[in-house]
């Protein structure tokens, strides 16, 4: 299973995945923090997206997608990462370390992370 990203899920849903994403994600279950949603709504509300999270075709691959919930740990964890800034990728990273799955990100700050669980490709 993969942790998605909210950008990458955005591109995922757009269909500009780059080719080594597409190829990563092609491999394995996807699953993405439930922060996650909040951030799209968000986006689409600042006129940033054209995304719609009630849109039948985002409804069908939402519901093929694990979300986990925050939980306390998530929370926790969040607050001791050796990423800071923004608290939707803090909660996004902190999922990945509570729950062990790889977080598949093109954010410069995650991708630097030495504490995340993050998918790597291959050059």
């Amino acid at each position: 299973m993969l942790n998605v990203d909210t950008h990458v899920l955005l591109f995922a849903l757009t269909g500009t995945l780059k080719p080594a994403e597409r190829r990563v994600l092609s491999q394995d279950q996807w699953s993405i923090a439930a922060i996650v949603l909040w951030e799209i709504a968000k986006l689409a509300q600042l006129g940033r997206i054209t995304i719609d999270l009630d849109d039948v075709d985002v409804v069908r691959v939402l519901a093929r997608i694990h979300v986990w919930p925050l939980t306390r740990e998530i929370a926790q964890v969040s607050t001791r990462l050796d990423v800071h800034g923004d608290p939707a990728d803090e909660l996004i990273g902190a999922t990945s370390v509570v729950h062990n799955v790889p977080l598949i990100t093109r954010d410069r700050a995650l991708a630097k992370s030495k504490m995340i669980p993050l998918v790597r490709f291959r050059r």
